[in-house]
């Protein structure tokens, strides 16, 4: 018999050796292999965390592991998201990403920014609603613009707090229409809109669905959302743009992973949110909340996230943010 030169025989025992090592690898790299969390950058009990224990049941079910939910809060959600994006890049790790990412780095909040996360998906857009008591001397946006400006600074604007979401939403109609409003903070929104109800203000620009109480009971009206679209719990209320406005704004919500995290594990990743944003239990607690469904995928959340980078610094830079 024919012996192989030593050389060959080590080339191919090494092959075998670099082929086993690959099947091996693969077959350990399925994804996932353990349980996956994700990073509530909020306190527990409100609408982001359950949106994401909502999520994270749904994603659950599609990956075959675990996938449980913990809050980090602290610094408008910058603690939180601080901590996934220092992460590990591995999918194990999972952030709910709020609008308010796009605004740490203008609030000077943090660093964090676009380009610090690799995105899985949106789930959720949360509409702005431009309300009024429902016996105010206005009916429609171009009545309420008309009336702002022939009284600058007598609109009494309640909002979540300086320089919360609320109240750039009211400073982006404010700026858009180059009229002036008085904007009065409260610690949160919920009594903002008793204040409107009472009316202690003029108008608030809050969630939607953070009204529906007060439209329900007859006590409020609203003449726009900000939406894109109309808001389906109020299907006969106009949109800004179908109002004469040019103008969208939007709170929204969805899901990242720190930066580097291999493809195939982020669409791993996208595919379980697509299927869990698709269950019934999320469709009816979305909407029982006043916000809206709205799924993007990882290629189409990423061009979103730096759109609205860019528009929210440009209004934050024209901004009074103690106003």
């Amino acid at each position: 018999m024919k012996k192989l030169p030593l050389f060959s025989v080590l080339v191919s025992s090494l092959v075998l050796l670099v082929a086993g090592a690959s099947q091996q690898a693969l077959a350990q790299g399925a994804f996932p292999q353990r349980e996956v969390t994700i990073v509530v950058p909020f306190n527990p009990g409100g609408a982001s965390d359950m949106t994401a224990r909502i999520i994270a049941k749904g994603m659950e079910s599609e990956l075959g592991k675990p996938v449980v939910v913990v809050n980090k809060a602290g610094g408008s959600g910058g603690v939180g998201m601080s901590m996934v994006a220092r992460s590990a890049p591995d999918g194990y790790t999972v952030s709910y990403i709020p609008v308010e990412l796009v605004m740490h780095k203008a609030l000077k909040l943090s660093d964090l920014g676009p380009d610090s996360f690799d995105y899985i998906g949106q789930t959720t857009m949360v509409p702005a609603a431009l309300t009024v008591p429902v016996d105010a001397p206005y009916n429609s946006v171009a009545d309420f613009i008309k009336y702002a400006k022939a009284n600058p600074g007598k609109i009494r604007v309640g909002n979540s707090g300086a320089g919360s979401i609320w109240h750039i939403a009211a400073s982006a109609l404010e700026i858009n229409q180059k009229v002036q409003f008085n904007h009065i903070p409260f610690e949160g929104a919920a009594p903002a809109v008793t204040a409107l109800m009472g009316k202690h203000i003029e108008a608030v620009t809050v969630n939607s669905g953070e009204v529906k109480a007060g439209v329900d009971a007859g006590k409020l009206k609203i003449l726009a959302v900000m939406t894109p679209e109309r808001d389906p719990a109020f299907p006969m209320v106009p949109t800004m743009i179908e109002s004469g406005v040019k103008l969208e704004f939007v709170g929204w919500g969805g899901f990242a992973v720190a930066k580097g995290t291999p493809k195939p594990i982020v669409a791993a990743l996208s595919a379980a949110l697509k299927k869990a944003a698709s269950t019934d239990d999320f469709k009816n607690f979305i909407t029982s909340r006043g916000m809206i469904v709205k799924y993007r995928s990882p290629e189409e959340f990423k061009p979103f996230v730096d759109s609205q980078y860019v528009f929210f610094n440009d209004m934050l830079s024209k901004m009074e943010l103690g106003k």
